[in-house]
């Protein structure tokens, strides 16, 4: 069988594609990355939410093809059950699924006003109502797993998927200077310290390409 490929958009935008990137890497999978240029009509779409279903990542692994995060994450766990995606204690694991599955279809207000952007900095953006309610949300759910399992991840000592679902949410935080109580801007610190982490935005600044539609003055 040949080698696993992921197929991603911009590092720099896609908060989809860092997703499925951070759990394929947290779940050791060896494979290829083909990125797709954000010129191409659909992934320009998706990158301005204009798309009504997100065509990536899409992980392509034999005969298999699965294009959404939850669903690579799933998938990652059956072939590899010891990759450590998902917590060992049934309750743990449960949770882990609610708040990442609570990421993966809500949170519209925060994607929308906070688009992903990690070139950009913006420390006088104004949060509306909207945003801020799902800011809040966020910050309760990260508040509650660091209190609950200890940290310094949202369950325990080992990032997981829920980690991953997060991390584009801590971009966000960080390029439109959201501010935060010491416990969650020390988890944001924890993210970006991840050495897969650091490789990606490393990437995403070294990119060329640019989306004028998020790169407006705020």
């Amino acid at each position: 069988m040949s080698k696993p490929l992921l197929t991603i958009s911009s590092k720099n935008y896609s908060s989809w594609s860092l997703r499925g990137w951070l759990i394929c890497r947290m779940a050791g999978l060896d494979f290829e990355e083909k990125q797709l240029s954000s010129d191409d009509p659909d992934t320009r779409a998706e990158l301005l939410l204009l798309s009504p279903s997100f065509l990536v990542p899409c992980l392509t692994h034999g005969s298999i093809k699965v294009w959404d995060t939850l669903a690579i994450a799933e998938y990652l766990y059956e072939v590899i059950p010891h990759c450590g995606l998902l917590p060992k204690d049934i309750s743990a694991r449960t949770h882990c699924r609610a708040i990442s599955g609570e990421m993966h279809s809500g949170f519209a207000n925060l994607r929308s006003a906070l688009p992903m952007n990690l070139k950009a900095d913006y420390p006088n953006f104004k949060i509306w109502a909207g945003a801020q309610a799902d800011i809040d949300r966020v910050v309760a759910i990260w508040r509650e797993c660091l209190k609950k399992y200890d940290g310094p991840y949202l369950f325990g000592d080992k990032p997981t998927l829920a980690d991953a679902m997060y991390a584009p949410v801590c971009t966000r935080f960080l390029t439109y200077h959201v501010k935060l109580d010491r416990i969650c801007a020390d988890y944001c610190d924890t993210i970006f310290n991840l050495p897969d982490m650091l490789e990606w935005v490393e990437s995403a600044k070294a990119e060329p390409e640019a989306v004028e539609e998020l790169e407006a003055e705020f």
